[in-house]
């Protein structure tokens, strides 16, 4: 099935223009679009008809003038993007009617003609709900809008929510719907150490059951005093491995796809355009740079998990997390200050530019790291997660944690109207027409 994604701002809009009178209203909808997975349509552009664009508007019917769905259609062609053809109706259920089928079967004869053969869509909106199919045919569509929710607006395989009964206890905060959504969720998760392996226990735990793993590395002796579900005898062996095994212990009907290898590289990364949230827990600036990329180019919401300890002449002067989400209608880590230019440029380097770098010297010096703060950084970044696709009622989405002062404050972070990551000018919601500022090789 294909997904529409569109921002939480975008829905917003596009619901309260079409649904504004009785009488049935347009809008058109420009998509790039994503193909890796799952297939993708991302609104880039809402397109609101003025008076003048309609031929008639009633309240059963409604019909745009000939000239203005040329005119979109070649904006369309010119720039390689699907349309998702939006009406109303303001005074009925958001069901096609006959009607609508036949004006799709014109339209979409009418594309063909055009040489617009891309998928496109159709939607109706009513004070009731939205309904979505392929533009022309009865195939459904999903759509899910993000900004500081992630909505299912329409999933044609949600039906009446029940839940396992050993969710008994949690369906009693989330509600069936919230459960259901949650065993409806793809997570990717990005680094499957110290905080990762805690997110994936707690999201099996919470009932999700579809998966995308990636990470590069081994287990080593080092890593068995912070990654949860390993032994002794899992040294050498990937960690997304270990997390897969992991997931399956407590949920054995769940689907897992363990990619091994560095988010950094291009092909890597676009494993993780078809889930519907991430939870990056890795390390590095430059891996953190592309993940977020994918974030606002595939209109994918993340949650960003930073944990710190600093030390100076062995005491311990500081003990730091951070959660924070990223994607559609939140600001980045470029506008939070909290990415450096040459940290990324150094972790996009391959082995051998990063040896001829003659201001790259010496080793990276492993940070402190302790469990106890992992797994509080992480309850609060998978609590943050329930948040955004269950009614549980947290609204922050930018945390910075102090334990060494006992505090736990909101922040939050003002987008750059202009920036080459999560504004419209940027890379957002671009999907395959952009690359990846990642490592190509």
């Amino acid at each position: 099935m294909i997904d529409l994604r569109l921002t939480a701002t975008d829905m917003s809009a596009l619901c309260k223009d079409l649904l504004s009178e009785d009488l049935e209203r347009c809008a058109v909808l420009l998509a790039s679009r994503s193909a890796s997975g799952r297939e993708s349509l991302l609104v880039r552009e809402v397109i609101l008809p003025e008076a003048s664009d309609y031929a008639k508007r009633s309240r059963i019917d409604v019909e745009l003038k000939p000239e203005f769905v040329a005119r979109i259609t070649k904006r369309a062609k010119d720039s390689a993007l699907s349309l998702v053809f939006v009406h109303s109706h303001p005074n009925a259920s958001p069901h096609f009617s006959r009607t609508d089928d036949e004006g799709e079967q014109r339209l979409s004869a009418f594309l063909n003609m055009r040489g617009l053969l891309a998928p496109h869509a159709s939607i109706v909106v009513s004070p009731r709900g939205i309904h979505a199919r392929i533009l022309g045919g009865n195939e459904p569509i999903r759509v899910v809008s993000a900004g500081e929710l992630l909505t299912i607006e329409f999933d044609p395989n949600l039906g009446e929510a029940t839940a396992d009964p050993k969710f008994d206890r949690q369906v009693r905060a989330l509600g069936a719907d919230g459960q259901q959504v949650l065993q409806t969720l793809r997570v990717g998760i990005v680094g499957l150490g110290g905080t990762g392996s805690i997110a994936v226990q707690q999201l099996a735990h919470l009932g999700v059951q579809d998966f995308v793993l990636i990470d590069p590395d081994y287990v080593d002796l080092t890593n068995l005093n912070r990654v949860v579900g390993t032994g002794a005898q899992d040294v050498g062996h990937p960690k997304v491995n270990i997390a897969e095994r992991h997931i399956l212990s407590i949920a054995p009907v769940a689907k897992v796809n363990p990619v091994f290898g560095d988010v950094t590289y291009a092909n890597i990364a676009n494993e993780l355009s078809s889930v519907d949230i991430i939870v990056c827990c890795t390390d590095s600036h430059g891996s953190r740079s592309v993940v977020q990329q994918v974030a606002y180019q595939y209109l994918i919401p993340c949650i960003d998990i930073g944990s710190t300890i600093t030390t100076q002449d062995g005491q311990i002067t500081g003990i730091f997390g951070r959660v924070q989400l990223l994607g559609p209608d939140q600001a980045c880590l470029w506008c939070s200050g909290l990415l450096n230019s040459e940290q990324v440029r150094r972790d996009l380097m391959s082995p051998f530019e990063r040896k001829a770098d003659p201001y790259i010297q010496g080793a990276h010096e492993p940070a402190p790291a302790v469990i106890s703060l992992n797994g509080t950084v992480v309850s609060l970044a998978i609590t943050m997660l329930l948040g955004i696709v269950t009614p549980v009622p947290v609204s922050p989405r930018y945390l910075i944690y102090n334990a060494t002062a006992s505090t736990l404050r909101p922040v939050h972070a003002i987008p750059s109207e202009n920036c080459f990551i999560c504004s419209r000018q940027g890379v957002l919601a671009r999907g395959n027409k952009q690359v990846l500022f990642a490592r190509q090789d």
